[in-house]
């Protein structure tokens, strides 16, 4: 997924600066204890398992940070520590890819927080979850579905955030690929013959994801399938809908000339 979207490093940017307020410790907390096993099973004091996840974090381990920070949760669950812990978790999750237990986390921090000022934070940690999980559009779309309904709740909820102006960006990368599977279908059904099938598929991109960069073929797509359902009247008028909006592009070329060859006594614009 990662080279699939380019704005991973935005995101991480944001994550990072949000997950930078749940991790400030008070300026005692260093000083307590000694040396701090990093095993996630002894009891200790809520500071210092706290700041042992949190230099396991620093040092890269993220997986082990998880596990240490839940545990901060699990030993001291009635401590101001633990709704930090929560989030720490969420992300530290995140980082090491293993997006479910992120999920699992930033959601349990909302069922027991949902008025907190870090509820943005976790309902965006959810959706870039999502997000980093879109398969290609060969593959079942639940998870750009998942995704795009996750990535709203963060702009409905959260319109003023940085979080909402990076949800937005994403929203129209989600769409557009949502856009391709619908295309990736239509296009099947086209060379299998199933007109009527595949101009569904192309009708709802046209009519949906206007606005993303599979609209156009749409359109192209729409103009052979009406000619072959001996429709060419729908046919020049999603021609002539492709010269208005795209005049310039190859695929309105395309459909002139098919216009031209398969529909003499009409006009693609």
């Amino acid at each position: 997924m990662a080279s699939s979207f380019p704005l991973r490093s935005i995101a991480r940017t944001v994550l990072l600066s949000g997950a930078a307020g749940a991790m400030l410790v008070t300026a005692g907390c260093g000083g307590r204890g000694g040396k701090v096993k990093d095993t996630a099973y002894v009891a200790r004091d809520v500071d210092s398992l706290y700041l042992a996840a949190k230099a396991r974090l620093d040092k890269g381990d993220s997986a082990a940070a998880a596990e240490l920070f839940d545990e901060v949760e699990r030993q001291h669950p009635y401590s101001p520590w633990a709704r930090r812990a929560q989030l720490m978790s969420a992300f530290s999750y995140y980082v090491s890819r293993d997006y479910s237990k992120s999920i699992q986390s930033a959601q349990r921090f909302l069922t027991i927080h949902p008025g907190n000022k870090d509820a943005a934070y976790a309902y965006y940690l959810v959706a870039l979850c999502y997000y980093e999980q879109i398969s290609d559009v060969a593959r079942d779309q639940k998870d750009t579905q998942q995704t795009l309904q996750a990535l709203n709740d963060v702009v409905r909820r959260f319109p003023d955030t940085r979080y909402a102006t990076d949800a937005k960006l994403k929203i129209d990368l989600v769409r557009d690929h949502l856009a391709g599977k619908e295309m990736d279908i239509g296009r099947f059904y086209e060379r299998s013959g199933k007109w009527l099938a595949a101009e569904v598929r192309f009708r709802n991109v046209v009519e949906n994801y206007q606005t993303t960069s599979h609209a156009a073929e749409a359109l192209y797509r729409l103009v052979e399938t009406n000619l072959a359902l001996g429709i060419p009247e729908e046919a020049q008028k999603n021609a002539a809908v492709l010269g208005a909006s795209y005049p310039g592009s190859d695929w309105y070329q395309k459909a002139y000339k098919l216009m031209e060859r398969h529909a003499p006594g009409t006009k693609a614009i």
